[in-house]
């Protein structure tokens, strides 16, 4: 019973905490109106691991970690475009990292470039982006047994990953969802990401479902 109620306990909270963190803007009907298709851009990336490797070794694996979030997100929402949730199409990724190549933008530079240019360039709506830091390889899948024990000892922290909407034309910030990473986040990103983004299902603006309950507010 106790442990019935503690996993409640955690549940509800994260749930909480799901919502706390999640950001619309109060522009994202005016600036979305006219929104067909977005694209999924790698996350930008920061690993602190404990072992010992090259500068060169860790940015290999950032990127690694960065395009595996890219594939799990265009996962996501590819399952959820089948069941027609979404009001929006998503750009193929493979499309996307061809079109960044063409005009010589990779993993090492993306980040300086304007949402605005990235765009233009992709031919697209609006982007979305956003940071993941950890100090594990979630790519490679991560344990996920529990212990109360981890979560007074820091080993159940994983790091933290921000997922951002920014509309093309503008480049302004309509939508951002961040979240910790912990054991009971997922086994691997393509877990993390399909758990933490069913917890903001209806809260993505982009959701039919939601679309539907604004235009019965207002």
């Amino acid at each position: 019973m106790k442990n019935i109620l503690f996993l409640g306990i955690i549940f509800c909270s994260t749930i909480v905490f799901a919502q706390k963190n999640i950001y619309e803007s109060n522009r994202f009907d005016e600036l979305s109106s006219e929104h067909e298709e977005l694209a999924i851009i790698p996350f930008i990336t920061e690993l602190d691991l404990d072992d010992n490797i090259s500068k060169e070794e860790m940015k290999n694996l950032e990127e690694k970690e960065g395009y595996a979030v890219q594939n799990a997100l265009e996962t996501y929402f590819s399952k959820r475009k089948q069941k027609k949730k979404f009001s929006v199409d998503f750009q193929n990724i493979k499309n996307t990292n061809a079109i960044l190549a063409q005009h010589n933008i990779n993993f090492s530079n993306i980040d300086v470039y304007t949402i605005k240019e990235l765009s233009e360039i992709l031919g697209v709506d609006g982007i979305i982006s956003g940071n993941i830091d950890l100090n594990v390889l979630l790519s490679n899948g991560v344990s996920t047994d529990f212990n109360f024990m981890d979560y007074f000892s820091g080993s159940a922290n994983y790091g933290r990953i921000g997922v951002k909407v920014s509309d093309g034309t503008t480049g302004k910030l309509l939508w951002k969802y961040e979240k910790e990473i912990n054991k009971k986040s997922g086994k691997n990103t393509n877990d993390l990401i399909d758990r933490m983004m069913k917890l903001a299902a209806r809260k993505f603006p982009y959701d039919r479902e939601k679309r539907k309950d604004r235009k019965k507010d207002n």
